[in-house]
C-alpha cells in the first residue's frame, strides 16, 4: 500500500494574527510531502511514526465517539492497517513550521473518513468550514488547539484565503515570474521550534493591555495589508508594509526568534536587503524572508542555508 501524496504548506501570513481574526494567506509547497505506507520491516523512523498512529487512532475514536455528527471513520480497518505497520512516510521537516502534522492529518482523513468531503465536489464556504473544523478536531491531538488550516491546505493543494475566522476561500495568488529578482525564501535556523510553548508564551502576552492593542493597532492592520497587496500583486506597497511587520514582530515577539537571529533581523531592516517574519508559531524551524533581490539577499545572509520558494 502506498497512499496519495499529501504537501506541506507556508503561511505566508497570518501567524498568531489568525487566532484574533485578522487575515491569513497560505500556499502548499510541493518541495515536502508525505504518504501513508506499509511495510513489515520499519525502519527506526517508521516504528516511531507507526507509534504515534497507535495513539492517533485511539484519540480518533475518542473523537468520533464525542461528536459523531461531525466525523465519522473506518476504525476497525484505520486500526488493522496500524497493526499491519502502517507509518507517515515524510520528507517534511517536523517542527520546522511548515506543516509535517498536517499533511499526516490530510492522509488519514483522506483515507480512512466515512462520507468525506471530497476536493472534488463543489466545495461551498460551508463545507470548507466543516472541513476546517474537523481537520482543527484532528490535529489537536498534536499540538493542543489548532485552527485546522494546515491539513486543509495539504488536502486542497489549493492556496487558501483566510479572511476571518468563519470566512475562507480557495485563491489564485498572482503567478511566479521565473527568472524574477523578487523572492520569497526560507531560511534554516537550524534548530526546531515547538508550537504549544510558542502559543502559551502568545496567550500569556494577551493578557496585557498594551500588547493586545499592538497586536490591533499594528500586527493585524499590517498582517492585512499584506494579504491584500500580495494578492494584487502591488509589490512597492507590498514591501513597504512588510518592513513594518518586521519591525512589529522584532519589537513584540522576541521569544519567537531564535536568540542568534535577532540582529539579522533588524540588519534586514536597516538596509531592506531583505525583511523577515516567523514561519509557523516561531521559536526555530523556518524564518520566512522576502527580497526586491534575491542575489542581495544571498550575499547578506552568507553561510545559511536560504530555499527560495516563490519568484516574482
Amino acid at each position: 500500500m502506498k497512499g496519495p501524496l499529501f504537501y506541506s504548506k507556508i503561511l505566508l501570513f497570518g501567524e498568531y494574527g489568525i487566532i484574533k481574526d485578522s487575515k491569513g494567506l497560505s500556499i502548499p509547497y510541493n518541495f515536502y510531502n508525505g504518504a501513508l505506507k506499509v511495510s513489515v520491516d520499519l525502519s527506526a523512523e517508521a516504528k516511531k511514526s507507526n507509534e504515534s498512529l497507535q495513539r492517533f487512532s485511539i484519540y480518533l475514536a475518542e473523537l468520533e465517539a464525542s461528536q459523531p455528527e461531525l466525523v465519522t471513520f473506518d476504525l476497525e480497518k484505520l486500526n488493522k492497517d496500524v497493526a499491519g505497520g502502517m507509518y507517515f512516510d515524510s520528507s517534511i521537516p517536523q517542527g520546522y513550521g511548515v506543516g509535517s502534522s498536517g499533511a499526516l492529518v490530510a492522509a488519514i482523513y483522506d483515507k480512512y473518513a466515512t462520507n468525506k468531503i471530497t476536493v472534488l465536489e463543489n466545495l461551498t464556504r460551508d463545507k470548507l468550514l466543516k472541513l476546517k473544523k474537523i481537520f482543527g478536531e484532528m490535529e489537536s491531538f498534536f499540538h493542543g488547539k489548532s485552527s485546522g488550516l494546515d491539513p486543509l491546505n495539504s488536502y486542497l493543494s489549493l492556496p487558501i484565503l483566510i479572511n476571518s475566522k468563519d470566512n475562507i476561500e480557495p485563491t489564485g495568488i498572482p503567478s511566479q515570474t521565473i527568472d524574477g529578482k523578487g523572492a520569497v525564501f526560507l531560511l534554516d535556523s537550524g534548530t526546531t521550534g515547538e508550537t504549544a510553548p510558542m502559543v502559551q508564551i502568545f496567550m500569556e502576552n494577551m493578557k496585557q493591555e498594551g500588547f493586545r492593542n499592538m497586536l490591533k493597532d499594528q500586527f493585524i492592520k499590517q498582517t492585512d495589508a499584506c494579504v491584500d497587496d500580495f494578492l494584487k500583486g502591488d509589490v512597492k506597497s507590498l514591501f513597504g508594509n512588510l518592513k513594518n511587520l518586521s519591525n512589529t514582530v522584532l519589537n513584540n515577539f522576541k521569544p519567537m526568534i531564535p536568540a542568534q537571529f535577532h540582529k539579522l533581523w533588524k540588519q534586514g531592516i536597516d538596509t531592506n536587503d531583505y525583511y523577515l517574519k516567523l514561519c509557523g508559531s516561531g521559536g526555530g524551524g523556518y524564518i520566512l524572508g522576502f527580497t526586491q533581490d534575491i542575489e542581495k539577499a544571498r550575499k547578506a545572509l552568507a553561510g545559511h542555508k536560504l530555499e527560495v520558494v516563490y519568484n516574482f
